[in-house]
């Protein structure tokens, strides 16, 4: 079980439920670290292999979090990769370094990347090792989870099994006493997003309301096409908060979608970069994410 005491863990969960703020996501992996990196401004030839490149993103993570602006007041949590995890910021481990230091609740990403697509879906790919995954959590001092899966079209039965899925690894993750965040993206060029958003929607509360009394679960969706539209699932009992991916929206309509939705908050992950590089000195980074968390605190608390 989590090696967190229960006095932490009311004190994360209590910022998870009520604090203003938003999630800052840093958990990129393997696939999508070179896109990352790159739009840092570090080119893929700038390691040879991947312990290198590791490297370097720890480095960049690593500057994102020791910058002054990155503390609890605004940044109510962060979602790492496994490998970031696995490291040590200022001498600490990572995760130790977020909430000592911070006050920034620490999740792990533990899914495995996604299956090819099947009825308009892309489901998780198969998570052999989930349980070692989540014993090591516990150790590393870890609060909760994060999986995702697309939805790329508005089909039932896809969007059921992906909603399923989501679910029943979500009751492994709180049986080892971890929250999970159930990420069940909709991709934002659906050509048929509200419909899909509807089902969606639907298939959630269902699940949701099948859970026990005493178990709560975080949900991470697409910013929907119509105003206020999961205002059902911020409310549901069986929910700690309800967090919006940025999805491939700009900062500027990711957060302009955010404001019209009350009581969603960010999850942002490229959107929250996006404009920081690696030639910036540390005086002009530190500046320019700081305005960019305020722009995205701003838009998170309506």
């Amino acid at each position: 079980m989590n090696s967190l005491s229960s006095h932490e863990q009311q004190q994360q969960q209590q910022q998870m439920k009520t604090h203003p703020g938003f999630i800052a996501a840093l958990d990129q992996s393997g696939g999508s670290t070179p896109n990352a990196l790159r739009l840092y401004g570090i080119k893929e030839g700038a390691w040879s292999n991947e312990d290198e490149m590791f490297d370097i993103v720890h480095r960049m993570r690593a500057r994102i979090i020791t910058s002054p602006g990155f503390t609890g007041e605004r940044i109510i949590a962060a979602i790492l990769f496994e490998n970031t995890m696995d490291r040590e910021i200022e001498g600490r481990p990572t995760a130790d370094y977020l909430w000592n230091v911070k006050r920034v609740v620490p999740f792990l990403k533990v899914d495995k990347g996604l299956a090819p697509e099947q009825d308009g879906v892309q489901l998780m790919k198969p998570m052999p090792t989930i349980a070692a995954l989540l014993d090591k959590a516990n150790t590393k001092r870890i609060y909760g989870t994060k999986m995702r899966s697309v939805i790329k079209a508005a089909n039932g039965a896809g969007i059921k099994n992906i909603v399923s899925q989501q679910f029943e690894i979500a009751r492994n993750i709180l049986s080892a006493g971890l929250v999970p965040i159930v990420e069940p993206e909709v991709d934002i060029h659906c050509r048929e997003k509200a419909e899909a958003e509807a089902l969606l929607k639907e298939a959630l509360l269902k699940e949701l309301n099948e859970l026990p009394k005493n178990q709560v679960v975080m949900l991470k969706l697409t910013l929907p096409e119509q105003d206020d539209f999961y205002v059902d699932c911020i409310r549901h009992p069986n929910v700690l908060r309800v967090v919006a991916l940025s999805g491939g929206y700009t900062r500027e309509q990711a957060n302009d979608r955010l404001r019209r939705n009350h009581g969603l908050v960010a999850s942002f992950s490229r959107a929250l970069v996006e404009g920081l590089s690696a030639q910036q000195s540390d005086a002009e980074f530190n500046v320019m994410l700081d305005k960019f968390i305020q722009s995205i605190f701003d838009a998170s608390n309506t």
